[in-house]
């Protein structure tokens, strides 16, 4: 008997280009794609066969979802879930893997770029970059989604180390208070990427005591990512040890070539 398979397929950050083969291989051969529409490029769709069922998730609520993608797959379709970015982030993909699961309909998850990799690469960041920090946390400001309480932004921010806000941008004032409260000083840098490797991105750099202030003039409320921590602007760090001469590792030894 032949197990009927769902795809949740990362399509990443919004450049058309930054799709993983395998990713690109599904959206061809899919006869239904379930996708982000608030969030995804539509010249991704460019894609998918002429006769692929195309649905706006953005339409629908999860039930809905749900239930299409367990009948379609029943009927012996290919369907698909297609996400921005990769679906292990902000995705709300373990809910629709749970009851798809109960229902006998294996599920398989295709990684994509996050968009945080995607303004890293923008702004030419080393996250984890040696002497300044090798952590790298990726959190959202709470509002109407709760946010455990050991994991409030102040106490994140006291470990001084490379933050990543999704999610929060239109919080901004918010999370400047916070990041001061956990120990971030004025002077700590601050980048804003808005739909990053899209046509119209904006990246809006600044520190700790102006970057509400742009982010406001510049009208950015959402879709954009907010990295914090003197990655963004180092004013020195540590060369890597790996190509240091004088370390020896697996593959070389100090001093040889």
């Amino acid at each position: 008997m032949t197990r009927h398979k769902v795809v949740f397929v990362g399509a990443g950050p919004g450049d058309p280009e930054l799709i993983t083969l395998k990713a690109k291989r599904m959206i061809e051969t899919a006869d239904v794609i379930v996708y982000s529409g608030s969030l995804l490029n539509p010249k991704l769709l460019e894609y998918a066969n002429n006769n692929a069922e195309l649905v706006d998730a953005a339409k629908i609520d999860r039930e809905k979802i749900f239930e299409f993608l367990k009948d379609e797959t029943k009927r012996g379709k290919f369907a698909i879930r297609l996400h921005d970015g990769d679906p292990a982030l902000f995705s709300a993909i373990r809910e629709q893997i749970d009851k798809l699961e109960k229902e006998d309909i294996e599920c398989e998850v295709v990684p994509g770029i996050s968009a945080l990799f995607a303004s890293a690469a923008r702004l030419n960041l080393e996250l984890t970059l040696p002497g300044v920090t090798q952590t790298v946390i990726i959190t959202r400001a709470e509002l109407r989604t709760p946010v455990p309480d050991r994991e409030k932004i102040s106490a994140l921010a006291s470990h001084k180390s490379t933050i990543v806000f999704y999610l929060s941008v239109h919080l901004t004032e918010q999370l400047v208070k916070e990041l001061l409260a956990g120990g971030y000083t004025n002077e700590t840098p601050v980048a804003v990427v808005y739909r990053a490797s899209w046509d119209d991105e904006l990246v809006i750099t600044g520190t700790l005591v102006d970057i509400a202030k742009k982010v406001r003039v510049a009208r950015i409320n959402k879709t954009a990512v907010v990295i914090v921590g003197d990655v963004v602007k180092p004013k020195s760090y540590e060369y890597s040890k790996v190509y240091d001469p004088s370390f020896t590792h697996g593959f070389r030894k100090a001093g040889t070539n």
